[in-house]
């Protein structure tokens, strides 16, 4: 079985597009020496400097790309990449352009989707992914319930955020009918005033991240992986959907990385739908609030001395 696949059913299943590009150079370079942590549940990365290039147990390769200014041919390399290492494909596609300087407004990205100013940007993605051979998910406009300010798409009126995702999905399901679908909120309370429907969720993701400083100073004590999935996991096991962490990370000392590194790929009879993880191995890209700063989740920094 690939990953997220069930019997009888389809299978389901970058920060930087060009991240599986660069891994492939860079596993040319020799080996690489990080390992999947133990468990059972299929495990995922975000990698792009290849950290985990020659690691057998990662089945699955996480993509980021804008759907402005991009260099779409490098979803081929991405593929050739995956293929090597027997990976699905999963494709966080971000409404806008990395471009901080050149980004749209809110308002003119609601009303561009609405009016399909946008549909040749989700089309001409697509149309490559239905290309491609690996298996593939597409996870479009995660984190919309986070409205924290790091994403133009984040905190709009959930009857706005449904129907400029179904607009998509429509789009890219015609230009790729095999592609499968990941609705992925942060996982706080009131998520599911952004739930886009049945028809359209082949998956939902979920945030996981876990930082001891932030722990400690708003919580009082750290927390476990357990301790911050199990609400966001609940909330999510309402719609009846296989469940992926499609985002994780933790920083800290070394007993603190260690208990979450032994406890996030464990199967547990609590969340049976829970049907992979995914590291991002890479540093923070936006600031956590209150001086927190950019936490790097990279697993060769994550250990705080």
């Amino acid at each position: 079985m690939r990953p997220f696949e069930k019997e009888g059913e389809p299978t389901v299943l970058g920060r930087r597009l060009l991240g599986a590009a660069a891994a492939i150079f860079a596993s040319l370079a020799g080996p690489s020496t990080q390992a999947a942590p133990p468990g059972g549940i299929p495990f995922g990365v975000y990698d792009p400097t290849g950290a985990f290039s020659d690691d057998p147990a990662v089945e699955i390769e996480h993509l980021f790309l804008p759907w402005e200014d991009v260099y779409l041919p490098s979803l081929v390399d991405a593929d050739i990449y995956a293929r090597a290492r027997g990976r699905a494909l999963l494709v966080t596609i971000e409404p806008w352009t990395w471009s901080r300087s050149q980004r749209n407004t809110p308002e003119n990205l609601r009303y561009g989707i609405a009016n399909g100013l946008y549909d040749g940007n989700m089309r001409s993605i697509c149309e490559i992914l239905n290309t491609l051979e690996s298996p593939i998910t597409v996870r479009w406009a995660h984190e919309m319930d986070d409205d924290n300010g790091q994403f133009i798409w984040a905190g709009w009126d959930p009857d706005d955020y449904i129907s400029a995702y179904r607009r998509m999905i429509d789009v890219c399901r015609a230009a790729a009918p095999s592609v499968n679908f990941m609705w992925s909120p942060l996982g706080d309370e009131g998520m599911e005033l952004y739930y886009p429907g049945d028809d359209y969720v082949d998956l939902v993701g979920i945030t996981v991240f876990g930082l001891q400083a932030w722990d400690r100073d708003k919580y009082g004590a750290d927390r476990g992986f357990v301790d911050i999935l199990k609400p966001r996991y609940e909330r999510a096991d309402a719609f009846g959907k296989p469940i992926v962490v499609a985002e994780l990370g933790y920083v800290g000392s070394d007993s603190y990385v260690a208990a979450w590194e032994s406890t996030v790929r464990l199967e547990r009879e609590e969340f049976p739908n829970l049907v992979g993880v995914i590291y991002f191995n890479y540093p923070e890209v936006y600031p956590w609030p209150d001086g927190f700063g950019l936490p790097d989740w990279q697993i060769a920094n994550r250990v705080l001395n």
